[in-house]
């Protein structure tokens, strides 16, 4: 109509809304059918009989070799031997913990061990070796030295003494002695011995020979060129060990050197 006003045109103009018509129907999910899952289940029981097969029934995945590692006085056959690996077994089947313990049984010279599989035919067998600290001469087989451990284990019985070794001294005879040993124990003691070992100086371990242990707090070492050093006990060895070589310092061609009071450390002779 050629009277149509402009605000009539423009509401013509505008688009009317669309009708969203009725809502979608929900999806259906479609479930399996019986055949589907039982054809699953069929390929599930055979993948896991299988797998079972390969790893204990099959000749694929058996132990072939041993291997050995971190050796050093003891030798890779006598570590094999003490292990007593199933060769032939299913490498699933080796009982790791069971080796572990048989090694540590037969061979004490052994700290730790680790025994690891290694696919598809290996279990490897990493050990670690106890080091002498203190060498014992054995009472019971005359020649013959008892090692000592850092922790005051006694490991190995050998025929020669170990070079740089210090050699332990008990000596219950001297006074108080016996008295000591009934209160602390030769164990004690001798961990006391390695306790005090281990504390000393490189400028005094590297000349140690003996660690004579009197009592447990009469503990004294004698160093090459008929040096001597009283210690004590074992206690407040970090300023013992830093007292001593002031003193060496200090004194170079003294003979005898008493820590056993670090606060009051006294060196003689020449």
């Amino acid at each position: 109509m050629a009277g149509a006003t402009t605000a009539d045109r423009g509401e013509r103009g505008k688009a009317e809304p669309s009708d969203p018509g009725p809502p979608p129907a929900p999806r259906r999910v479609r479930m399996p059918s019986v055949r589907a899952l039982v054809v699953t289940g069929v390929l599930l029981v055979l993948i896991g009989a299988g797998g079972i097969w390969l790893l204990y029934g099959s000749q694929w995945l058996r132990v072939e070799r041993v291997t050995t590692a971190g050796t050093d006085v003891l030798t890779p056959a006598e570590v094999r031997e003490a292990a007593a690996v199933p060769v032939g077994s299913p490498l699933i089947s080796v009982d790791t913990g069971a080796i572990e313990d048989r090694l540590r049984r037969k061979l004490p010279r052994i700290d730790s061990v680790d025994v690891v599989r290694s696919w598809p035919h290996g279990i490897g067998l990493k050990v670690t070796e106890r080091k002498p600290v203190l060498i014992v001469e054995d009472d019971r087989n005359s020649g013959k030295f008892v090692e000592v451990d850092r922790e005051g284990v006694r490991f190995a019985t050998v025929d020669k003494a170990p070079k740089g070794v210090p050699r332990l001294e008990l000596t219950p005879d001297q006074s108080g002695a016996a008295a000591s040993l009934r209160r602390f124990g030769p164990d004690r003691l001798v961990r006391e011995a390695v306790r005090v070992a281990g504390q000393l100086p490189r400028v005094a371990a590297r000349d140690t020979r003996t660690v004579k242990v009197r009592s447990y707090d009469d503990i004294s070492l004698e160093l090459t060129g008929g040096r001597t050093v009283v210690w004590g006990s074992g206690e407040k060895g970090a300023t013992k060990s830093r007292a001593l070589v002031a003193l060496m310092k200090a004194a170079p061609k003294a003979r005898h050197f008493d820590v056993s009071v670090p606060t009051a450390p006294a060196s003689a002779g020449s």
